[in-house]
């Protein structure tokens, strides 16, 4: 037993001897492993929850997160003559006893890390370098930082997660790592030498964490051709900051600059407006847009760019500046915004109706694969069916026509929407309106399903004022209550429509128990506050923003002040999802990185930039607007629901999620999906916003 007890002593000696902990002078609290010298914790001081800002890599946080993925590792493709080959550092050939100086070699690489902390936070410096006698190439770089972004439940996630905001901007680079809660410190890191060009995602899959992690990221070096004696190094800066406003501050402190556009979604014809900020005026400065050169003028110490867009597709504006500097926007340009709506609504109707009347789905709105041009059936083998089965969130088509109805009254229009109703009714939906995704009605009887359905039947009334859809939104509803109680947290419950139509087609008695219905809803929601529920995600935007947005128009109906209290309490939760780069992929679009999984034809997970279900708080700020008069929310609402147009094309297709990392698991990203399949939310809520519909 002694023996035993040395032992174990011993074992622990050598662990501590493998850590090393600094934070002299420094806001960061740092741990180093000086095995294999990462960074293996890292904390904010004074923080009351003692966070951590990283994923532990030793596998006890998850199992197959492992210290080849730690902060500080990497990898890298190596080129020379005819033969390529991978190659990751994550051995030391020399390490101080403080961790501050690592040097790995792999081949002819030396990949040499530097660690200097500061009053400020820590500098880290990366420097490759050819130590060979022959030029080499160097692609698929990536430097391992793998921040703690996950899903263990609300709890645990306000207080001790964060949502991850990367900007792979070249010389501009940075990452705004905000805490869930929204509230401070927060993490920010900001390039200093060197470039970003974009990041990777890693260890994902429905085997790693489903939907409830987001994997590690790796940001991803510019490709390097390097002769004998060459070397190339990036660095950065690690901080504490207070808020976006904060990070942006000590961003343009650190040398760097910001980058931001008027907008980011233009319709031809449309004058743009990108401005460049920095904290110091540059020696010179120039830029191209997709390699053009356009004029740039200094305006208030800003550089800014000002140019006509006449040619739909992708824009990238690129500045120059400095001493071989760049970064960059970009924007998409469409042909218009109601041509584009008008466009995809044709489409659905004349293409993703399911027309064949023998089958039983005849009348429903149907997934479209883009790649076969057809109606995407739910028949391939080996697929996740019920993501792509014929209810669910593929009600979102009947909504957006039913909206568009309203607008138009087209005649073509209504036809396709009494067809589809018939089939809701008839075939998703018993007597007593439960109601199913598909139409053998055996699964999938979702809390989600009645709020989708009765918010069609509701649109149909407004649309029509046929009061059979009043009955049937009504009786949907009572069905869900019936079934699933008053605290199932669900995205776009209809409030407003749901009671303004029951009053105007004067059923007062109905009226009354759906309201009761709703405070009942309302206030557990209040009581839960910040305690969010599980439901198929342990946490995430869309149980937070639905709380939010629902809240918001209880307020609006019944002006009682605690369901105003409480949304002002809970959207700082909803903002900290949101980030503010200059693309069109990411700015105001809140994190995402699983739907791609389920509703996709590639069935890959990574971060979906923009997914649709981000308009969702669209609708959290245009209903705050309507609450607090704060015209600023309505033109940030207007902004998710613009940049989610991208998930729409010319010819009337669209795609159910873009997969924006460079690559995820060794998989090439940045594509659209080609199914179109539960997208069409995203016009929903732009009728919303726009339209007030």
């Amino acid at each position: 037993m002694n023996g035993c007890v040395f032992r174990r002593g011993l074992s622990l000696f050598f662990l501590f001897l493998s850590m090393v902990s600094y934070a002299v002078n420094s806001p960061l609290q740092v741990k180093i492993n000086l095995q294999n010298g990462s960074i293996s914790q890292l904390k904010i001081g004074g923080d009351v929850y003692g966070m951590d800002w990283l994923l532990r890599t030793d596998g006890t946080q998850y199992p197959w997160v492992k210290e080849n993925v730690a902060w500080g590792l990497g990898y890298f493709t190596l080129t020379r003559g005819h033969e390529s080959v991978k190659k990751e550092w994550s051995k030391p050939v020399e390490i101080n006893h403080e961790g501050t100086e690592v040097v790995y070699r792999e081949g002819c690489v030396s990949i040499r890390v530097s660690r200097i902390f500061t009053d400020e936070g820590l500098t880290e410096i990366y420097t490759l370098s050819n130590e060979g006698k022959e030029p080499i190439s160097l692609y698929d770089i990536g430097i391992y930082t793998p921040f703690n972004d996950n899903y263990p439940g609300a709890e645990e996630c306000i207080r001790a997660r964060t949502n991850v905001q990367v900007w792979n901007g070249e010389s501009a680079a940075y990452v705004n790592a905000l805490r869930m809660g929204g509230f401070a410190p927060h993490l920010g890191l900001v390039l200093t030498k060197g470039a970003i060009k974009s990041y990777e995602i890693w260890e994902r899959g429905a085997q790693k964490g489903n939907s409830q992690y987001r994997g590690v990221l790796a940001l991803n070096l510019p490709d390097l051709y390097l002769k004998s004696g060459d070397s190339y190094s990036v660095a950065w800066n690690l901080f504490p900051h207070n808020g976006n406003e904060d990070f942006k501050q000590n961003l343009l402190k650190q040398g760097s600059t910001l980058v931001s556009s008027d907008k980011y979604v233009y319709q031809k014809g449309e004058t743009a407006r990108v401005v460049m900020q920095t904290a110091l005026p540059l020696e010179n400065c120039t830029a191209r847009l997709n390699g053009v050169p356009v004029p740039v003028s200094r305006m208030n110490g800003r550089y800014v760019v000002e140019t006509q867009l006449m040619q739909p597709g992708e824009v990238r504006v690129d500045f120059f500046y400095g001493n071989g500097k760049q970064t960059h926007a970009d924007l998409l340009v469409i042909s218009s915004e109601k041509a584009l709506l008008e466009k995809r609504v044709d489409f659905i109707r004349t293409h993703q109706q399911m027309n064949r009347q023998n089958d039983p789905r005849f009348g429903a709105y149907m997934i479209y694969d883009n790649e076969g041009d057809s109606i995407y059936l739910n028949d391939t083998p080996n697929c996740n069916p019920v993501d792509r089965d014929e209810g669910a969130e593929r009600v979102g088509m009947g909504v957006l026509l039913a909206k568009q109805y309203r607008l138009t009254k087209n005649d073509a229009l209504k036809e396709s929407l009494l067809k589809y109703a018939r089939f809701l009714r008839e075939k998703l939906q018993t007597d007593d309106y439960v109601t199913y995704s598909s139409v053998d009605q055996t699964n999938r009887n979702r809390g989600y399903n009645y709020m989708w359905v009765a918010d069609f039947y509701f649109q149909m009334y407004q649309a029509t004022g046929d009061r059979n859809f009043a009955v049937d939104g009504y009786q949907t509803l009572q069905a869900m209550f019936r079934q699933f109680g008053y605290g199932f947290y669900a995205i776009g419950i209809p409030v407003l429509v749901g009671l303004e139509s029951l009053e105007a087609a004067g059923m007062k008695k109905e009226y009354k128990k759906l309201l009761a219905d709703f405070k009942k809803t309302g206030d557990v929601f209040v009581q839960n506050g910040l305690n969010y529920p599980k439901f198929e995600v342990n946490y995430e935007q869309s149980i937070v923003a639905p709380a939010v947005q629902f809240l918001s128009q209880l307020y609006l109906v019944t002006k009682e002040q605690k369901y105003l209290n409480e949304v002002k309490r809970q959207i700082p939760v909803v903002e900290a999802f949101n980030g503010f780069q200059p693309s069109y992929h990411l700015n105001e679009v809140a994190v995402r990185h699983w739907d791609g999984y389920w509703f996709g034809k590639r069935e890959m997970f990574g971060d979906t930039f923009p997914h649709y279900w981000s308009t969702v708080t669209a609708a959290v700020y245009y209903y705050y607007a309507l609450c607090t008069g704060d015209r600023s929310y309505q033109e940030r609402a207007e902004n998710i629901v613009r940049n989610n147009l991208s998930l729409f094309f010319e010819d009337g297709k669209a795609s159910c999620a873009y997969l924006y990392p460079y690559k995820i698991d060794g998989v090439k990203g940045q594509f659209y999906d080609p199914y179109a399949n539960d997208q069409d939310w995203a016009l929903v809520y732009y009728l919303l916003v726009n339209e007030d519909i």
